[in-house]
Order: structure tokens, then sequence, then C-alpha cells
């Protein structure tokens, strides 16, 4: 996993590639001695300026993290930022659409709010999402 992501990074060029988003990458590489087939990835993308880095990886582990490692049809996930324009993205594979798009609104509502909830006191934000949404889709592996 690791050396994907270097690989990534070296690959797109303005990618950071972060111990931290490393480890925070590796859920679920141990499935099937670390081999399965990504049917599905999301691809989300957020604001995350060079002072958050650390506070937006921590509350990853603190809410989705250990929520999406619980979802039935959940592979894992990969952390990568961009210094450049400061952004996160987010790639979770899923092993198939069904499972990813079965999971209720309410329940992903919830994991937002603790997500929230913990970067706002990591970063020491008093309201709002300290790390706003600006892209939202999927990605079909070749």
């Amino acid at each position: 996993m690791i050396s994907g992501l270097l690989a990534l990074s070296l690959l797109l060029g303005s990618w950071l590639w972060h111990p931290d988003l490393a480890s925070a990458a590796d859920t679920g590489s141990n499935i099937a001695g670390g081999a399965y087939d990504v049917v599905l990835v999301e691809h989300l993308r957020i604001k995350v300026p060079a002072e958050a880095v650390d506070a937006w990886i921590a509350a990853e582990r603190g809410s989705w993290e250990p929520w999406l490692e619980a979802q039935p049809g959940f592979l894992d996930r990969q952390l990568l930022w961009d210094p450049k324009r400061e952004e996160g993205t987010l790639l979770i594979h899923w092993r198939s659409r069904a499972d990813w798009q079965t999971i209720p609104e309410a329940e992903v509502a919830r994991v937002q709010q603790r997500f929230e909830q913990l970067a706002q006191q990591l970063t020491g934000s008093q309201q709002g999402n300290p790390f706003p949404l600006i892209f939202q889709g999927e990605l079909l592996p070749q």
C-alpha cells in the first residue's frame, strides 16, 4: 500500500506522501491476504489547509476510519494530500456499488457530524466543517 501511495505521489507530482497518510490508508490491506477485487472507488476531495493536515488525519481516524472498517463491502481507503491546492483526496474502495449505496443517509450524517466535531476540536474552529467537501464522485477500476 505504501509503495502504491508513493508511486501515485510520484506520478501526480504535486501530491505529498505523508507517513500518517500511509498508515491511515492501510486499512483493509489484509483482506484475503491483501488481494481483492475492487468494483467501485468512492472519490472525495476536501479542502485541507497545510496547517491542518494532522488535524484532518486525526479526525478521519476518530470517525470515518472505524466506521468504514465495520461496513460490509468496505475494502480499503487511501488519504492523499495536495500541497499546491491544499486539498485532501479520499479514495474509498468498495466490493460493490450496492454495498456503498445501501448505507442509510442518516448513518452517514451521524458519522459526518462526529468527524466535524473532532475536526472543530482539533483545529480550534467554533462552527461548521473545517474541511468542506469540494467534490464527490465515483471511479471504476479498469
